[in-house]
């Protein structure tokens, strides 16, 4: 079978590049060995938002005198929980199938294989294997939890972000190890659902990418809510021969030793390039990722790469805009090379955090001169009707040239909010031009224009 485009892995990734390659009318397959949608929709962002959403709804009703409201026997059912993730996953992944139809793609069920010639060997579950040629095949494998030689997963005891999704009972208690997105969503869901969580992290700080003093208030928030986080921490090593495990912790104090149910390993992600046939066909990985050039070719014509299997944030919007870049260049198009620096990043624990461009750390090593401005959602109106004061929108401009460098959320809703400050980026608005910009009264997106008001000094509700 011969194909002008073959897409190994439908992730975000692979079929939003497939269903691009089509519109593009190119005859086009993708290359799914496990359920349509990826990790993404079937195991990582969708799921979770499900899971967080049902703890959202679950702290509400704990909390529902403070709306002025009554409600009695308030509890959870833990495994219906868990019935409802997997639920939205299954729709979600029949949405795919749905739109593979609907763009006229083949869907091969299968493991492909890279072969030297522009082919694809396609292993199916029976074992049978068939080859395919394409003009252009595109590789969007993706990743998995990655394993640390001390820290080796069981997926009963020590497990990774799958298994945590999918757990037949609740544990009584958990250790987290890694604060990052991953880490801090799952320490959400399980503390909310009354699990008593620790987070171990070797950074310094939680969520260690984000901007200080974001990093600063999401810790407190953790603290308030129950959840222990030991800083400038490692799990040396773990026990699981018991009924649970016992996690041996280095601490700048010396060694501490941990007891919990489950320990959740979130310390990044291991890239799915193993045994895909780029030895065979001699394409170049370096650090475990494909060496790709701006518009994502290989080394070898005709073969290329998107995703979390190549340099760049390991963020599904990234890994839909690479492909989407990918095959407008391959059709002829005019297209651009992807602003790495303009990239939302969002956390969905509670609160949320979102974030966009340079931290104030990294904008002072740059050398810029700072107008920085800060506004508390205790000071919004929306805010404190919703009930939700806890956070701040922090804006970072360049004092000299107005240039918005960058945008730090932390607070109910603001993954929502932050693509405002994206899109400015991307049109390179100017402060004064935010500042100028009338928003809608009452709204939390209020904020965005008050913290640029008080990097200005013309700040008005605070």
């Amino acid at each position: 079978m011969k194909y002008d485009v073959i897409v190994i892995g439908s992730g975000p990734g692979g079929y939003v590049t497939a269903i691009r390659a089509s519109q593009l009318g190119f005859k086009t397959a993708v290359i799914e060995k496990e359920s349509l949608g990826g990790i993404c929709l079937n195991w990582g962002c969708i799921p979770t938002k499900a899971l967080l959403k049902s703890a959202q709804v679950y702290d509400y009703l704990k909390h529902v005198d403070d709306y002025g409201l009554k409600a009695e026997a308030i509890d959870k059912d833990f495994e219906a929980v868990i019935k409802r993730s997997r639920g939205v996953a299954q729709g979600m992944s029949k949405g795919i199938e749905f739109l593979m139809k609907k763009n006229k793609i083949d869907v091969i069920m299968g493991t492909g294989k890279v072969k030297p010639g522009k082919k694809v060997d396609v292993t199916d579950a029976d074992g049978k294997v068939t080859e395919y040629d394409a003009d252009h095949i595109i590789i969007a494998t993706g990743a998995r939890s990655r394993e640390l030689p001390n820290l080796p997963q069981d997926g009963k005891k020590v497990i990774g972000y799958r298994q945590a999704m999918s757990l037949p009972e609740q544990p009584k208690k958990m250790i987290v190890v890694g604060s990052g997105a991953i880490g801090v969503e799952f320490a959400h869901f399980y503390n909310s659902m009354g699990t008593d969580v620790t987070i171990v992290e070797f950074m310094p700080n939680v969520v260690p990418v984000e901007d200080e003093d974001v990093s600063k208030a999401f810790l407190n928030s953790l603290k308030k809510s129950g959840i222990k986080v030991m800083l400038n921490s490692a799990v040396e090593s773990v026990d699981t021969s018991g009924e649970g495990v016992v996690a041996t912790v280095k601490t700048a104090k010396g060694e501490e030793k941990l007891e919990a149910d489950i320990l959740l390993s979130a310390v990044g992600i291991k890239t799915n390039i193993e045994n895909i046939g780029l030895e065979d066909v001699g394409i170049v990985v370096d650090k475990d990722k494909i060496i790709v050039n701006d518009f994502y070719q290989t080394n070898i014509p005709g073969y290329y790469a998107i995703g979390d299997v190549v340099p760049g944030q390991a963020l599904a919007h990234v890994a839909s805009a690479e492909g989407i870049t990918c095959v407008e260049k391959i059709a002829g198009l005019h297209t651009e090379p992807i602003d790495y620096g303009n990239i939302p990043g969002c956390t969905y624990a509670s609160p949320e955090i979102a974030s966009v461009g340079m931290t104030e750390k990294a904008a002072k090593e740059a050398g810029y001169e700072l107008k920085i401005g800060k506004f508390p959602f205790s000071a919004s109106g929306k805010a404190s009707a919703a009930g939700n004061k806890e956070g701040f929108v922090k804006v970072i401009f360049d004092a000299k040239y107005g240039e918005w460098l960058g945008c730090h959320m932390i607070g109910a809703g603001v993954t929502d909010m932050i693509a405002e400050a994206v899109l400015g980026r991307k049109l390179e608005t100017t402060g004064h031009e935010v500042l100028k910009t009338v928003h809608p009264h009452p709204t939390m997106s209020e904020a965005v224009m008050e913290a640029v008001a008080a990097a200005y000094d013309e700040v008005i509700h605070l």
